[in-house]
């Protein structure tokens, strides 16, 4: 796991120590991504420049240095992440006659290109990955990223130079950066709150989106990105020829090729642990591990001392019966709001999911232990887990037969009452044990659902925050996205199939793969997602619906496989969720912060959005009407990453980091007001 940026500026524009000193810059801004090493190739002139960070992981020697050349000098490449097969293609290779100086699979991806090409060596590639390569015999410069987003890569060009980093904050660090916030971008995170690719934050640079590579040949060139693997195509072949073996023979299959991937990413030349919650996915990955490990796998949990957000109790059962060497950490309010002041450098790029929080604190807590660890993402999108499915396929059984004319009756019945009244009557009438249930709340979300004239605006109602963030944004634009573009969708007429495709597509890499990547190197952990391995996915793809979803419950065949491992007992239980109370905590000790954010004055003054809504929102929120908390979340993510964006350039960055950690370092006037309101919550926990 690593870190790279670079520029391609015209040729002889700058002399080769000034562009070591540029690069250099770059690099160090993303430290964290790599504190063991760092290295620099320039080309003065070409005018390319390629810089690297080092987090070892296979071959600590220095022959796994980067910026790294092939045997035949022909490539030069800076690579983050890992290829998982690198062991399957090096003998491959070595029967072509290649011969090996160290043991890194960053060698094995040079003499890939060599034998193979870029484009085909990169369609064998299984792994996660962001590389740039330049090819001095073709004179071509190639980026690329993996087939699912684990790793990310941003690119754009300042003035006539093209620049490439893994986090937007070492482009910030190229002379002349000084692009202003796209307002499409900022509209999608008030809807989804994340910016999907290809977007980014920033006007004139994108995200190069996963299984895509671009090509140039000179800095003035706009390629488009171009394909090497593509999911849409992957879940039609499953759907062309589907797995047709019984159960047992769906689960011999899955346990196999599950044990194989996770076999793959155990391997690593440091401490390697799991991140283990004792649900499904992460409980599978672990008894695959253990399965294979002479010694017990390190597993790491957190727990929260409030009852209905703490796992750990189950998760503390699991690591005893399948014998791992378990560490937990108890983390209260106060643990949790000491990371919102990171969150804007952290993050880097606006993103509000607010489970960023717990996410980070037991990656800080596994990396005092291990440099690497596995995790259980991907199980839900893979085999139908969210809640999101089974509700979406009910509603849409019952309620799509409606004419337009109907359903809007129905929404309007629904929506007659306002939430408040609505919840109020909830807590009088109905039984005792569901009296918490916000009612009003529930039935006007159920309104939005019904009005949905078809599917695709149905999963878009589903996934949004704000509904109409193009109203909040100051001449915002609700830009066209993977969930919108009916036309790239694959041929798929199931709606919960077609919703499992669409958040491979967009949530899973905009959210969940960005929130570990950046949680995991903010403390210089690297990351591995076995579920997310090439052969797993197109399996997932062939397998039926009924083998991911049965009797009303998702991931099926994870279940029944981790059974065979893991009493029932240990793992049919209600979740809890990993989540914070938010929405107390706006109310509480995060007020004063949010509402500075918020105040009508200074959205007036910074011009990003229309204050009325957000103030009426916020008013609502603060006096228990309606609980807001994720639609102003959104708007408190970028409020607090412009503020950071526009500290002044002489102030030392908000975190000092070391490789153990983060911690703040030296803070604004209004960091310190929110530390001083996290040091209360211990009152309010």
């Amino acid at each position: 796991m690593c870190g790279i940026a670079g520029f391609f500026s015209p040729a002889k524009s700058r002399a080769a120590h000034e562009m070591e000193s540029i690069v250099s810059a770059m690099t160090d801004a993303i430290v964290l991504r790599g504190p063991d090493d760092a290295g620099a190739w320039v080309d003065s002139d070409i005018g390319l420049a390629l810089g690297h960070r080092r987090l070892s992981i296979l071959d600590l020697s220095p022959l796994g240095h980067q910026p790294m050349a092939s045997a035949d000098e022909r490539f030069v490449i800076v690579f983050n992440g890992e290829i998982y097969n690198f062991q399957d293609l090096r003998a491959d290779l070595e029967k072509h006659g290649h011969t090996w100086r160290g043991h890194s699979d960053t060698e094995i991806m040079l003499a890939a290109f060599c034998q193979w090409g870029v484009i085909e060596a990169t369609k064998r590639f299984n792994g996660m990955f962001a590389f740039a390569v330049w090819d001095k015999q073709d004179r071509v410069f190639h980026l690329a990223r993996d087939r699912m987003g684990e790793k990310p890569l941003y690119y754009g060009w300042v003035g006539e130079t093209f620049v490439f980093a893994s986090e937007l904050k070492a482009i910030q660090r190229f002379p002349g950066f000084n692009a202003s916030v796209d307002r499409e971008a900022l509209t999608s995170l008030l809807r989804y709150n994340y910016i999907p690719d290809p977007l980014c934050i920033y006007q004139g640079f994108k995200k190069l989106p996963p299984a895509a590579m671009i090509s140039l040949r000179s800095p003035a060139e706009r390629p488009q990105p171009g394909w090497y693997w593509s999911l849409p195509q992957v879940v039609e072949r499953g759907f062309d020829k589907p797995f047709t073996g019984s159960d047992a023979d769906a689960i011999a299959e899955f346990e196999a090729l599950l044990k194989k991937a996770v076999g793959m990413r155990m391997i690593a030349d440091v401490p390697l642990g799991a991140f283990l919650s004792g649900g499904v996915d992460s409980s599978l990955i672990v008894a695959m591990m253990q399965k294979q490990s002479t010694r017990p796998v390190r597993t790491f949990t957190i727990g929260f001392h409030e009852k209905e957000h703490n796992e750990a109790e189950f998760a503390k059962d699991v690591a005893k019966h399948l014998g791992t060497d378990h560490t937990e950490m108890y983390v209260s309010g106060e643990d949790a709001l000491n990371v919102i002041p990171q969150l804007p450098s952290l993050y880097d790029e606006p993103f509000s999911d607010y489970s960023q929080i717990p996410t980070y604190l037991v990656c800080k807590m596994a990396r005092e232990h291990v440099t690497v660890a596995l995790s259980g993402d991907a199980g839900d999108e893979l085999f139908g887990g969210y809640e999101r499915y089974s509700v979406g396929r009910k509603l849409w059984s019952k309620f799509s037969w409606m004419p337009p004319v109907m359903k809007k009756m129905t929404a309007g019945m629904l929506t007659a009452l306002p939430p408040k009244v609505l919840n109020g009557l909830g807590s009088k009438l109905l039984p005792k044990r569901l009296r918490h249930i916000p009612v009003g709340d529930k039935l006007h979300k159920l309104a939005e659902v019904i009005a949905a004239p078809g599917m695709e605006t149905l999963y878009l109602n589903l996934m949004s925050h704000w509904k109409q963030p193009q109203d909040i944004v100051i001449n915002g634009q609700d830009p066209v996205t993977a969930i919108t573009d009916t036309a790239s969708w694959p041929r798929v007429s199931d709606f919960t199939h077609r919703m499992m495709h669409l958040d491979m597509e967009t949530y899973l890499p905009g959210d969940i793969l960005t929130k570990v990547d950046r949680a995991a190197m903010g403390v210089s952990l690297e990351g591995r997602i076995p579920l997310l391995d090439t052969d797993i996915i197109e399996f997932a793809w062939r397998i039926p619906f009924h083998m991911k979803v049965r009797d009303g419950r998702g991931k099926w065949l994870m279940r029944e496989t981790l059974y065979k491992h893991v009493p029932k007992t240990l793992i049919d239980r209600p979740k809890r969720g990993f989540g914070i109370p938010l929405d107390v905590w706006l109310r509480g000790p995060l007020r004063e912060w949010a509402e500075d954010l918020l105040s009508e004055s200074r959205l007036k003054r910074e011009g990003f959005f229309h204050a009325a809504p957000i103030r009426q929102k916020w008013a609502e929120h603060l006096s228990g009407t309606r609980n807001w908390h994720f639609y102003l979340w959104d708007v408190l993510m970028f409020q607090a990453w412009h503020s950071e964006q526009t500290q002044s350039v002489s102030e030392t960055p908000l975190i000092s980091h070391t490789m153990r950690g983060s911690a703040p370092s030296r803070l604004s006037t209004k960091q310190e007001e929110l530390l001083q309101a996290a040091r209360l919550i211990a009152k309010h926990a």
